[in-house]
């Protein structure tokens, strides 16, 4: 867990708050504390604030969705604003659809997603 995460407790609520680079930290972190005895629930206020140029962004999250054998990505739009991935368009099942997000947050400098896609059977 980075240093930047700080916890507080308060009769078994456990509250994250701070910062992270990647998603992946943040959920980690969640689930970290979620397993400890006395826990009855965990508040992730986490905020990701990436510290690599945002410049480009768009560009790898293709790049990582026309790498996904489960993605088919000729239908998903990417739009990028800052930090903010937006995608619009159809996948074929919520897994796809889950996948394309997972693709956008492994790309460096995206802390938000925006998930447009519609599940098309």
């Amino acid at each position: 867990m980075p240093d930047t995460i700080k916890l507080t407790v308060s009769n078994g609520w456990i509250t994250l708050q701070g910062t992270a680079e990647w998603q992946f930290q943040k959920e980690e972190a969640a689930r970290a504390v979620r397993s400890l005895r006395g826990v009855k629930a965990a508040s992730n206020e986490i905020e990701l604030k990436p510290t690599v140029n945002t410049a480009g962004i768009k560009i790898k999250i293709e790049d990582a969705l026309k790498r996904d054998a489960q993605i088919e990505a000729k239908d998903i739009t990417v739009e990028t604003s800052g930090a903010l991935a937006t995608f619009r368009g159809r996948v074929h099942s919520w897994r796809e659809l889950d996948d394309a997000e997972h693709a956008a947050f492994s790309a460096p400098g995206v802390s938000s997603v925006s998930n447009l896609l519609t599940v098309s059977y």
